[in-house]
């Protein structure tokens, strides 16, 4: 799932993803990504920090996405929001604009880790 208020990222971040054989569903505010993390499950979350309902920090608190991989984006990197990111289980925090490139393969080693994180319990 991508969570952006920015139509235009959400829509090419989405374009991406699909391009690359896997499925892509979005949300525009933190309201709406909880509700869909509650009636479906996500191996990914692309997460903007600043939502017009909320922070993206507050959306990894309140979502149902245990075993997602979470991958924070911001136009406003901070020590103090990649703590707190950090602190709610984020596994990778980027700056904003985001090479899509770059954005897939760091999709993929996490997904990649996390199955055999899986696969070794």
């Amino acid at each position: 799932m991508v969570i952006d208020d920015d139509k235009s990222l959400l829509e090419s971040l989405s374009r991406v993803i699909e391009k690359n054989g896997y499925e892509a569903d979005t949300a525009q505010t933190g309201k709406e990504a909880i509700g869909k993390s509650k009636e479906h499950t996500y191996d990914a979350v692309l997460i903007d920090l600043k939502l017009p309902d909320m922070d993206g920090i507050e959306i990894l608190s309140k979502a149902n996405l245990p075993n997602a991989v979470k991958i924070m984006l911001t136009g406003y990197p901070s020590l103090v929001s990649g703590i707190r990111a950090e602190d709610e289980g984020v596994d990778a925090y980027l700056a904003k604009p985001v090479r899509p490139e770059e954005l897939l393969l760091l999709i993929k080693s996490k997904l990649k880790t996390k199955e055999n994180n899986a696969a070794n319990r």
